[in-house]
């Protein structure tokens, strides 16, 4: 429990200042505010999930590990930094008065008019990016979606972890 704690709220922490300077700092059209960028961070971040799964194999386990264990002790990092990021995201959301949706769906619909989409296909968009609004408002459907932001990458990588960090002559612990 100790490294999930320890690695989730690093990898969490990693992600969520990345993107909140992404967002504080770059325009909302730039790379750093793509999703692209934002999944490249997560990835990047949450390799401290394979560092914690063999800290916790060298330190704990005496650099024996199954996979099971390995991949349990991966998905509990995944799990913390994904509550670490919907509990900063959420705050950030409170202090920014909510406006990230509006701010985000103007965006789509500049995106939209400057590909040419005009008439009953905008406003076919349109009536989709309310919707979407409408649904962001209700926390029991946002907070899910945001925790299903971060999860899966933690999931991928908690699965490559466990699977080559099982072999104790992967990076064996230093005697």
């Amino acid at each position: 429990m100790k490294y999930a704690l320890i690695y989730g709220l690093l990898s969490g922490l990693v992600v969520i200042a990345t993107m909140m300077t992404g967002l504080l700092l770059a325009d909302r059209d730039s790379f750093f505010s793509s999703e692209w960028f934002g999944y490249l961070v997560m990835l990047v971040a949450l390799t401290l999930i394979f560092i914690g799964v063999k800290r916790y194999r060298d330190v704990e386990r005496g650099g024996i590990i199954g996979f099971g264990a390995a991949f349990a002790m991966g998905l509990g990092i995944a799990a913390v930094a994904g509550l670490a990021y919907v509990i900063v995201w959420e705050a950030y959301l409170a202090a920014t008065d909510y406006a990230f949706m509006d701010d985000y769906i103007a965006g789509l619909i500049r995106a939209r008019q400057a590909e040419g989409m005009s008439g009953e296909a905008l406003a076919r968009q349109l009536a989709e990016y309310e919707s979407m609004r409408v649904q962001y408002r209700n926390p029991l459907f946002r907070v899910p979606m945001t925790f299903l932001e971060i999860f899966p990458v933690g999931l991928l990588v908690a699965l490559v972890s466990a699977l080559l960090l099982r072999n104790p002559r992967l990076l064996p612990a230093a005697r």
